[in-house]
C-alpha cells in the first residue's frame, strides 16, 4: 500500500478524537482516525455505570478552575466557553437520545451509553471520516510541513496531527502512553501523570477494624489540604475491603497528596455534640443504637466498639466521653497509604503541559500542525461529566483550527 495523504490524522478513537474528527470532517477536511484498540470509545461505553455521564449542567465556563485541576486550570477557559454543555446537549437532542439529570448537574443517558458512541460515529460518517481500527502506530516524523506516520496498515501523511490518545487510566481497555511519548519526541514538556478519581487504600493493619464494613455507604464531608489549598466535598463515601471509595473519595483523591491525612465528617448534617448531650438527658439507649440514627448501623457499632466509655447507655456516659465521640465523628483523621492505581482510576491527572499549547487551538507552540486534546492534556475535571465536557470542548476548539 502506498502513502496516503490526509488533511488531518487523529490518534485515538475516544470521546475527544471522534468528536474532533466529526467536526473537522463536516468542515470539509479529509480526516483519518487511528486507534490500536479493537473497539471504539471503550471509556464512553463503561462510563456512568454504562449510561455515560456525558456532561454537567453546572459547569461555569467563565471560571473553569472551579471544576478542573492542573498546573493551570484556567487554560481550559477558552475552549470550555466556546463549546458549552448546552452545545453538546443540543447534539444529543438532535440525535433523539433521551437523558436525565441525576445529581448536581450530572447528565446521563436514559438508556445505554452505546447511544453516545453511535451518535459520534454517525457524525463521523456525515463528515466522511475514515477510521483504521485496530491499527498500531509506529514511527512519526515531521518533514516538509507534514507529519509522516508509519502504521500497521501503511504510511500516511498529514498537515495536521491530533493526539487524542487519553491517559493511563484503566489499562484493561487499552490505555497507553503513546501521547506522552509523542510529546517527548517533539520536545513538549509533561506534567508528571498520576491516577485521579481513584479509590484510596490503607495499610492492612490500620484498616483491619474497618475492613468488615465493606459495602457500607453514607454521605460525608471530606477535606484535604491546608490553608488556601484546602478542598472539601459533600458526597457519598463507600467502605471497601482495602480502603475507601465512592464519589467523596474519588473527588478528594485528585487533591490528596501522599502522606497527607484526610478529615472526614461522618454526619455533616447533624450537630453531634448537642444531639448527644440532649440524648443523654432524654434516652437510655445504648450509644451504638443512638448513633444508628445518623450513621449506618454497622458503622455505628464499629465506632462504639472503639472505646469502653462508648459501650454503655448514653445516659450513663460522661459529658467528656460524648464530646470526644462527637469530635471524632466530626473530624475522623485518616492517612491513606496509597491509591488503587491506574487500574481503578477514572482519569489521569497531569499530562501535556498547557504552557506548551495554545488555549485557542490546542496546537503545540513551535510545532505547527501538532495538537493535543482531551485527557492527554494536563486538564482534569471533577467527577460528574466534567472530563467528558473537556473532551468535547477541546475537540471542538481543535477542529475549528483544522
Amino acid at each position: 500500500m502506498g502513502t496516503v495523504h490526509f488533511d488531518a490524522v487523529i490518534l485515538g478513537a475516544g470521546a475527544a478524537g471522534l468528536h474532533c474528527a466529526a467536526e473537522a470532517g463536516q468542515r470539509g477536511r479529509k480526516v483519518l482516525v487511528i486507534d490500536h484498540a479493537p473497539k471504539v470509545a471503550e471509556k464512553i461505553r463503561i462510563s456512568g455505570g454504562g449510561r455515560c455521564n456525558f456532561t454537567n449542567r453546572q459547569l461555569d465556563p467563565r471560571a473553569p478552575q472551579q471544576h478542573f485541576l492542573g498546573a493551570n486550570p484556567s487554560f481550559g477557559r477558552s475552549a470550555l466557553s466556546r463549546y458549552t454543555p448546552g452545545d453538546f446537549i443540543a447534539l444529543v437532542q438532535r440525535h433523539g437520545i433521551a437523558f436525565h439529570e441525576k445529581h448536581k448537574g450530572q447528565l446521563f443517558c436514559d438508556g445505554s451509553s452505546e447511544a453516545i458512541i453511535t451518535m459520534l460515529l454517525a457524525e463521523c460518517a456525515d463528515g466522511r471520516v475514515e477510521r483504521w481500527q485496530p491499527c498500531s502506530v509506529g514511527a512519526i516524523a515531521q518533514a516538509d510541513g507534514a507529519y509522516r506516520i508509519e502504521t500497521a496498515r501503511g504510511t500516511v501523511t498529514a498537515g495536521r496531527l491530533v493526539v487524542a490518545t487519553g491517559g493511563l487510566s484503566i489499562p484493561k481497555i487499552g490505555a497507553s502512553d503513546l501521547g506522552y511519548r509523542i510529546a517527548r519526541q517533539f520536545g513538549i514538556p509533561l506534567v508528571a501523570p498520576r491516577p485521579a478519581l481513584v479509590p484510596l487504600t490503607f495499610d492492612a493493619a490500620q484498616w483491619q477494624p474497618w475492613a468488615a464494613l465493606s459495602g457500607v455507604s453514607l454521605p460525608v464531608r471530606i477535606t484535604a489540604g491546608q490553608g488556601r489549598q484546602r478542598t472539601a466535598f459533600h458526597e457519598d463515601l463507600l467502605f471497601t475491603h482495602r480502603g475507601l471509595s465512592g464519589p467523596a473519595i474519588l473527588q478528594i483523591s485528585s487533591y490528596w497528596q501522599p502522606g497527607e491525612a484526610l478529615s472526614i465528617h461522618l454526619a455533616p448534617e447533624t450537630p453531634l455534640r448537642s444531639a448527644l448531650l440532649q440524648a443523654k438527658a432524654d434516652s437510655k439507649k445504648q450509644i451504638a443504637r443512638l448513633l444508628a440514627q445518623w450513621l449506618p448501623a454497622r458503622l455505628a457499632e464499629a465506632w462504639a466498639a472503639e472505646r469502653t466509655e462508648w459501650q454503655r447507655p448514653v445516659n450513663e456516659a460522661s459529658d467528656k466521653a460524648l464530646a470526644q465521640l462527637a469530635d471524632r465523628l466530626g473530624d475522623w483523621r485518616l492517612t491513606p497509604s496509597g491509591t488503587e492505581g491506574y487500574k481503578k482510576a477514572e482519569v489521569t491527572l497531569g499530562g501535556v503541559d498547557t504552557r506548551a499549547l495554545s488555549q485557542q487551538t490546542l496546537e503545540a507552540t513551535g510545532r505547527r500542525g501538532l495538537h493535543f486534546i482531551g485527557e492527554v492534556v494536563d486538564i482534569t475535571g471533577w467527577l460528574g461529566g466534567y472530563n467528558f465536557q473537556w473532551a468535547w470542548a477541546s475537540a471542538h476548539a481543535c477542529a475549528q483550527a483544522l
